[in-house]
């Protein structure tokens, strides 16, 4: 019999505020250059079609996963989409874990599994993320809409 989770949370790509933002503000400008063209040739189709074409491609945007944090009895798993490989956290090898501001920058890039300046992160959008060291010192940056929970939830399971 399949363990069930204890914690699950899904960060969809498209949702991510910025560059969210971002989109409209291209499409926007898209509707707002073919309205204001006065003869409109295949030039002004064009700017409407790419306008339209930036929406849609918004809207499915926002049902794709990113990734997905499962935290089960022993360990956490961040399963991400496509090819991406799967990363299984023991919580064994965890010493510590605490909420910590992800970023100090406005826009961040969603990113799995990136191997920068000694820890490994995990973030597709929000301000806050969770920070897991191991005993061997390596460190987790994890994103999550739900910190505090998430914290809470892996703190039980460490001790």
């Amino acid at each position: 019999m399949k363990e069930k989770p204890i914690f699950i949370e899904k960060q969809f790509l498209g949702l991510n505020r910025n560059w969210l933002l971002t989109r409209l503000v291209l499409a926007i400008f898209c509707f707002i250059i073919y309205t204001i063209e006065e003869n409109r040739d295949r030039n002004a189709d064009l700017l409407l079609v790419v306008g339209i074409s930036i929406l849609i491609i918004s809207g499915l945007l926002t049902f794709i996963i990113h990734y997905k944090t499962s935290v089960y009895s022993q360990s956490l798993i961040l399963d991400g989409f496509w090819t991406t490989s799967r990363v299984k956290i023991d919580f064994g090898s965890i010493k510590s874990v605490e909420k910590v501001q992800y970023s100090n920058f406005m826009m961040n890039n969603p990113v799995y599994n990136l191997h920068k300046k000694g820890t490994i992160r995990f973030y597709t959008r929000g301000k806050y993320a969770i920070k897991l060291t191991d005993k061997d010192g390596l460190v987790y940056l994890i994103g999550s809409q739900h910190c505090d929970e998430l914290v809470r939830i892996i703190a039980e399971q460490i001790k």
